[in-house]
């Protein structure tokens, strides 16, 4: 059971990335090989706000400014960067994010340095102690911030014009047009949105750990997440996240080392193979 709890946490902060590449997947049918980097810089901008080193702020009045900044951040790659290669092969919005990505390191790594550092949380360090299991605060807020932001996301996109209309320009960009959804704009938004969601998993991933500029590796594991729940389902994101996370402290406890770093894709090649559309 501790293992599970650990796994689940952990699977958590998969599922949230996850949902960044099928938020902007969804809306624009773009890859963003950049999401776990946006939750490393996001994760750096709370810290940078947050630890008395630097700013010094109160968490919960970082924690907006952190997610206001990724959203900005994240519009503006696309209104100025991702809207030039508009109408180019898929390829080449892929290798333009993984370059982004690189370029996120890069500046994480000038800014605040590559050793690990830790976010002054108000959760990090407590505990609730349950028949005899230990249940980590940092790692609760992380489950349930996970469940409504994922509910949150759900009724979002099924209820409202915004997130309609987000859905109508991924389906038909000119019929969407045609109806007068501002699509550029709408593409934006919706990158701004991933952002929000990218920062909000950094900071989560922060407070139960250390983060540094290769975090953002993480990534490629929210990636075989999307893949493994079905690319382009929200609830299938957030479910490919808590079966890596899973599979990763199980395998490392009952298998051979190094087993829990390949668990993942080895079930991410079987997926491809036996059910390429996802659970």
């Amino acid at each position: 059971m501790q293992l599970a709890i650990s796994g689940l946490a952990n699977g958590c902060v998969y599922g949230l990335i996850a949902l960044g590449f099928v938020l902007i997947y969804k809306a624009t049918e773009a890859v963003n090989f950049a999401q776990g980097d946006m939750m490393m810089f996001g994760a750096f901008i709370t810290l940078a706000l947050t630890n008395d080193d630097h700013m010094g702020l109160p968490f919960f009045v970082a924690v907006p400014l952190a997610l206001a900044a990724m959203a900005v951040i994240g519009y503006l790659l696309d209104s100025l960067v991702l809207r030039r290669v508009f109408g180019q092969s898929q390829i080449a919005v892929v290798i333009l994010t993984i370059a982004i990505g690189y370029i996120f390191r890069f500046i994480a790594g000038l800014i605040w340095g590559h050793e690990p550092q830790s976010l002054q949380s108000p959760l990090a360090g407590k505990d609730l102690h349950f028949g005899g299991l230990v249940l980590g605060m940092d790692e609760l807020a992380v489950i349930l911030v996970t469940l409504a932001l994922t509910v949150v996301l759900f009724i979002f996109f099924a209820k409202t014009r915004t997130g309609v209309a987000m859905q109508a320009a991924s389906q038909n960009q000119l019929a969407a047009y045609y109806m007068g959804i501002p699509v550029r704009r709408i593409h934006s938004m919706v990158w701004g949105l991933a952002g929000v969601v990218a920062a909000i998993a950094g900071i989560l991933f922060a407070s139960k750990g250390s983060i540094d500029p290769n975090t953002g590796l993480l990534g490629i594991k929210a990636f075989a997440a999307a893949v493994i729940g079905g690319f382009g389902s929200l609830p299938g994101a957030l479910l490919g996240g808590l079966i890596i996370g899973l599979i990763e402290p199980f395998a490392a406890r009952y298998g051979e080392a190094g087993y829990s770093q390949i668990a993942p894709y080895l079930l991410l090649v079987l997926m491809l193979v036996f059910r390429p559309h996802g659970i």
